[in-house]
């Protein structure tokens, strides 16, 4: 049964692999050197796979039952180029169900302990990898010529910024605020006083701190809460990687909440990770990274966004660029696993580090993949119809990158 699924997916890639099993023998597909090797180590991670499919397959690598060598993303883009991921078993649809009943974000405590289990790791950890100094932990923005994922997110900053038209002496609430990366450049930049809402208790401590640190508690804030309880209205809003967090029943209510923020006539920026179609949210991401997590369907968040008064004005797509920013996430995630095992050895372990090379480089395949259903949107909307003020085309984007590449030319 194992070899008729690796076949399967031989008959789906034109990459080259290698799969040996437990029984001595072996499966190539395709001619010359295979690009990666998987390694059965012993029945029960046949059987997992079998009965689980990709979900099972995972699981057992993070193990230790399955060994891949070679270029690691590579073992997932050959599954993805044959469909592994498309069609779940029927026990981990069963899996998935239950997931949901047993941490749905429907209960705001609930929400909280799901938040916590993945953010709440500690800045130490996640300094390693992301973005210094704004650890900024959504898609990065990867115009032609950016070089660095410093560069990436800082574009993104500014990209944002820029298509709610943020100035001087103006409030906004940055919902999911993270350590404060787009609070700090608001202000630096834009001159703009943020709110930030964060109901992780560990980042909003962390924030804090840097706010002190930077002398700045008097100028930004951030308040430790649910976004369904968003307290105040705001002249703008960005929401960047939030609604991924709403959960399946509580899209709605977070919406709304977005929009009772905004005072009359706002503008805000709405950016998530949004599937094309109805579709299930990834069963192991949900158990092993984001509990109570859930993906809406563009279709489904622009339906609330207009039901709560928003206007949508504008809609992007950066699934592409979500794939470069994931790359490099994985490449430092690798680079610095040896300090980060230090940080703690009997949290950061094997199990640890082959579940979460495994999350940010199927992400990475998951955003490239041209079979890929799962994309990331930047929808801006305006709460009540837009005014004239606005402008008529997109060029006010990038006037202002230009003019500020024109200085550091001159």
């Amino acid at each position: 049964m194992i070899r008729k699924k690796m076949f399967a997916i031989g008959r789906g890639t034109k990459l080259c692999f290698r799969v040996h099993l437990p029984d001595g023998s072996s499966y190539q597909s395709g001619d010359g050197e295979p690009a990666v090797t998987v390694t059965f180590k012993n029945v029960k991670a046949e059987l997992q796979t079998v009965l689980f499919g990709h979900v099972g397959f995972l699981e057992a690598y993070f193990a230790g039952d399955i060994d891949i060598d070679g270029d690691f993303p590579l073992a997932f883009r050959a599954g993805m180029d044959a469909g592994f991921d498309r069609l779940p078993s029927p026990l981990v649809v069963i899996r998935n169900a239950w997931h949901e009943l047993r941490f749905s974000n429907r209960s705001i405590a609930q929400a909280k302990a799901n938040a916590r289990f993945h953010y709440g790791i500690g800045a130490g950890f996640y300094r390693y990898w992301l973005d210094v100094p704004a650890m900024m932990y959504t898609c990065g923005y990867w115009k032609e010529g950016t070089r660095t994922l410093e560069e990436a997110q800082r574009n993104k900053m500014d990209h944002v910024c820029a298509k709610v038209g943020l100035k001087p002496g103006e409030t906004f609430v940055d919902i999911g605020c993270g350590w404060g990366g787009l609070l700090f450049h608001a202000w630096e930049h834009y001159g703009a006083r943020g709110t930030g809402v964060n109901i992780t208790t560990e980042q909003v401590y962390e924030l804090r701190e840097e706010m002190t640190r930077r002398g700045l508690a008097d100028r930004i804030s951030v308040l430790e809460c649910d976004f369904r309880q968003i307290p105040g209205q705001f002249d703008k809003l960005l929401s960047i990687g939030t609604l991924e967090h709403a959960g399946r029943d509580e899209l709605g209510a977070v919406i709304r909440a977005h929009a009772d923020a905004m005072k009359p006539g706002a503008l805000g920026v709405i950016h998530f990770i949004g599937h094309i179609g109805v579709r299930r949210t990834e069963f192991y991401i949900r158990k092993h990274i984001f509990p109570g997590g859930w993906i809406p369907s563009l279709a489904q968040a622009i339906t609330e966004m207009e039901n709560c008064g928003l206007e949508v004005v504008d809609i992007e797509n950066l699934r592409r660029h979500y794939a470069l920013t994931l790359d490099e996430w994985g490449r430092r995630f690798d680079r610095h696993w040896d300090e980060i095992r230090l940080l703690d050895p009997s949290r950061f372990d094997e199990y640890f580090r082959r579940k979460w090379r495994t999350y940010l480089y199927t992400c990475a395949e998951m955003f490239r993949s041209p079979h890929g259903r799962t994309h990331l949107f930047q929808v801006v909307v305006s709460k009540g119809n837009l005014g004239s003020a606005y402008p008529m085309s997109r060029t006010f984007l990038y006037e202002r990158a230009q003019a500020e590449q024109a200085l550091e030319e001159a």
